[in-house]
């Protein structure tokens, strides 16, 4: 459906729209069709998009709900266009140098009985084939422009964008990045914690298979992360301090590429930059409230992690999920698709996910950065223990996989139960 200009009727006809999805990433196209799966008409507002050189592992909840929502087999492919590599075998290398080092911790999906932990991806191929998806979804209006003002009123939230025109939606789902203008109009704080680290990024080919491992390394400055895609291709996290983030940044691409495989110890053999760098500050956030009102927050609008764990999108695609749930069993029962209950059952149900995963990661990060002796023994202690326990072991890894509990029905269901939804939406 097409947008009504502001002038075209008071505001009350303007709630015609059911959902508003602010933010058009990743995170906002995915809870476009999550929306519209659940039978909403859905305006994704958002600017055009830059280009995004990182990668993501999607987890196997996460690939679920891309196969329910039709996005899957636009990135499985065959050959040269499968845009997917599996990580089938996670590797854990102390590389700290330090007197007191970690054990060598190796984590296999087969014994969950999984093919893999995550399928890896380009940010690219991924926003290529949602944008391809929401293109063909016929409940999906997309409007590029920015969000100027979001104001909350009884019966709708009226938003006004950057191009004159108002709209007004029942349900705003706000997934419009780390500095979210609806999140400061709903008045909700975010607390912050910066770290003294920065993320250099880079996609890299190289002569040796990777074999659907990815190796971590430990640092002092943080892991040094090698993560297969398909091809002879690797992307890498490289987590240094702000003055070695520097040095990298100055490097040729040459030098750049040497210095990374002085890195990975030659691992993959020689490696040769396939792709643009970036380098990104790393910041951990969480909103004080993940809903006020009709303005529900979802991705970084409700909280940052660094990229360490491979968190970051998984978390925001449950949000989304569950969110969409939410919504459509109440309007299905005939109650307000966000009212308070539903703003206190999405806070209940997001809360303690995202409490526990930032909380792991930013321990994790800070064991690898402090000199205590006995912080760094216990670190050590602890991934002996989950190699020589194959009970720690999957229990680790079933928990690092996605949670066990409080599921959203789109990414625990096969995909062949919701084929009925997928094809309505795409």
């Amino acid at each position: 459906m097409e947008p009504h200009p502001a002038s075209a009727s008071p505001s009350p006809a303007l709630a015609a729209i059911d959902v508003a999805v602010v933010g058009a990433g990743a995170a906002g196209m995915i809870a476009a069709l999550a929306f519209a799966a659940e039978g909403f008409a859905v305006t994704l507002v958002g600017p055009p998009r830059r280009r995004d050189a990182r990668a993501t592992a999607l987890m196997d909840g996460s690939v679920h709900a891309l196969e329910a929502l039709g996005v899957w087999p636009r990135l499985q492919g065959r050959g040269a266009s499968q845009k997917v590599s599996p990580l089938r075998v996670m590797r854990l290398v102390d590389d700290t140098g330090r007197l007191w080092r970690a054990p060598e911790v190796s984590f296999e999906a087969g014994e969950l009985g999984l093919p893999a932990f995550a399928w890896n991806v380009e940010n690219e191929a991924l926003l290529q084939a949602l944008e391809a998806t929401i293109a063909a979804a016929p409940r999906i209006t997309r409007v590029e422009a920015s969000v100027v003002t979001v104001t909350d009123e009884a019966d709708a939230a009226r938003l006004v964008l950057d191009d004159g025109r108002t709209l007004a939606a029942a349900l705003v789902a706000a997934a419009d990045g780390r500095n979210s203008p609806c999140r400061a109009a709903a008045g909700v704080g975010l607390h912050i914690r910066d770290y003294p680290q920065v993320a250099v990024t880079a996609t890299l080919s190289h002569d040796r298979p990777h074999r659907d491992v990815s190796t971590e390394f430990h640092t002092p400055t943080g892991p040094f992360t090698l993560v297969p895609l398909p091809g002879n291709r690797a992307s890498i996290v490289c987590v240094v301090s702000p003055k070695d983030a520097e040095a990298l940044s100055a490097l040729d691409d040459a030098a750049f590429s040497r210095e990374m495989e002085r890195r990975a110890h030659s691992l993959l053999g020689k490696m040769r930059l396939d792709g643009p760098r970036g380098a990104f500050p790393l910041v951990a956030g969480t909103a004080e409230r993940f809903a006020a009102g009709r303005i529900f927050l979802m991705g970084e609008a409700a909280h940052i992690l660094p990229p360490i764990g491979a968190q970051g999108l998984n978390l925001g695609i449950r949000d989304a999920a569950t969110l969409a749930e939410l919504a459509g069993d109440a309007r299905r029962a005939g109650r307000d698709p966000a009212g308070s209950d539903i703003a206190d059952a999405y806070e209940r149900r997001r809360r303690t996910d995202v409490g526990s995963r930032s909380l792991a990661v930013d321990l994790f990060n800070r064991s690898l950065l402090t000199g205590l002796l006995p912080i760094q023994g216990a670190r050590g202690l602890g991934l002996w223990a989950l190699g020589r326990s194959a009970t720690l072991r999957r229990l680790a890894m079933r928990e690092g996989v996605g949670p066990g509990r409080d599921v959203p029905r789109l990414m625990r269901a096969p995909a062949a139960e919701l084929a009925s939804d997928a094809n309505n939406v795409a």
